[in-house]
């Protein structure tokens, strides 16, 4: 199919992108457009401008400072999963960023191209909200910061504002005796996740669990942190058995996602083994960091 009529802006800088944004109501920004796009040929968006980004400089790459690695908004999914500095102090996001679509999608595709099109059933929304990422947008008020929790509203949708930019995410690297993980049961056709977990757990000096965080993407509409499950791990060993039976504490409270893949019944069943078998391998690295 073909998109409806739109116009077409190439944005040379933030500052710019979001002046068009505020002179064409209804405008969306374009970054790898692999989302996007399809979107615009199905006619499911139907923008009246695209505001392309791709070129803006200083957007891309990796950089690490005070413990806190800020990403850029348009830094492939490809470089994501060949980063060095992730796989050292972050190695849930390049894990989960080499799971992405085909080597094509993750060459062009973005990590803010990604995220600010919040599609339940992507791979990184559920790990950055894991990780309580903080997502920089830029917009007519000014710079602003929003954590992972506030940033995922429902589906397709996120808190940023029409005439923001979102230019960085920023998450805290693990320490030593933290360990991550993320495993997905992806649809066959598309890659995409029907049940994907994002774990991290951090060990206590006598092997028993301090923290754990654990979120899902495919479940509901909007990636779900699994506040129960991770209380209920707090102090205990995380072993086959008392992981097997916090996941039982698993409960899903918002709209599911879409059933015609998958009943909800399905995807909760899912989420408990692939949950479960993402915070035993979390673990095992964990040991392998103390």
């Amino acid at each position: 199919m073909y998109p409806t009529n739109f116009k077409y802006y190439r944005a040379g800088s933030v500052q710019e992108a979001v002046r068009l944004l505020q002179e064409n109501k209804g405008a969306k920004v374009l970054a790898g457009g692999h989302s996007l796009i399809p979107a615009m040929k199905m006619r499911l968006a139907e923008p009246s401008a695209l505001v392309d980004i791709g070129r803006i400089s200083g957007l891309v790459g990796v950089t690490q400072r005070n413990g806190s690695l800020r990403v850029g908004s348009l830094t492939p999914h490809a470089s994501l999963a060949a980063s060095e500095v992730l796989k050292q102090n972050c190695p849930i996001l390049a894990e989960a960023a080499g799971q992405i679509g085909d080597p094509q999608v993750r060459h062009k595709g973005t990590i803010g191209g990604n995220v600010t099109h919040a599609d339940p059933a992507s791979d990184l929304p559920g790990v950055i909200l894991a990780l309580e990422g903080i997502f920089h947008a830029t917009g007519g008020g000014g710079e602003r910061q929003i954590a992972a929790a506030d940033f995922f509203v429902d589906l397709l949708t996120t808190s940023l504002k029409p005439d923001e930019v979102l230019t960085a995410v920023e998450v805290r690297g693990l320490g030593k005796g933290t360990g991550s993980c993320y495993l997905k049961f992806e649809h066959p056709a598309s890659g995409y996740a029907i049940v994907g977990a994002a774990a991290i757990v951090t060990l206590a000096d006598d092997g028993t669990c301090r923290e754990a965080r654990l979120a899902f993407n495919g479940v509901a509409t909007r990636a779900l942190r699994a506040t129960e499950v991770e209380r209920e791990l707090v102090g205990k060993p995380l072993d086959e058995t008392s992981v097997a039976a916090a996941m039982e504490k698993l409960s899903v409270k918002e709209p599911m996602h879409d059933p015609v893949y998958a009943s909800s019944a399905y995807r909760i069943s899912m989420a408990r083994v692939y949950g479960k078998n993402a915070l035993l391998q979390a673990a095992e690295r964990a040991r392998g960091r103390a």
